[in-house]
């Protein structure tokens, strides 16, 4: 008697028909549901600091000009002392670091 090896055995065939009907009848949440959670998650996340603590405070920054004496590197855009000049190529400054 040949015997088709393809074939799915019986008691396999069951256990995944008792296994799906278990994950369906699950009481799983629906989509919105869990996209509503996760939007007030977010929500949350945003107004707490590392220490968990809620800020309301408004940061104030001072920005000041670059002066006559400095200079914006093109690579690493930070601004430097001219002191710290390598070189200028098309117009663009680069620091000592950035060459070195």
């Amino acid at each position: 008697m040949a015997t088709d090896y393809d074939e799915v055995r019986s008691d396999v065939k069951e256990s995944q028909d008792h296994s799906l009907q278990a994950l369906q009848s699950a009481n799983a949440p629906d989509a919105r549901s869990v996209v509503r959670e996760l939007d007030e998650a977010d929500a949350f996340d945003d107004a707490l600091v590392p220490g968990g603590e809620f800020v309301s405070e408004e940061l104030v920054v001072q920005v000041i000009p670059q002066a006559q004496d400095e200079f914006t590197c093109y690579s690493c855009f930070l601004v430097r002392h001219r002191s710290q000049l390598a070189r200028e190529k098309n117009g663009h400054a680069y620091c000592i670091d950035c060459e070195g």
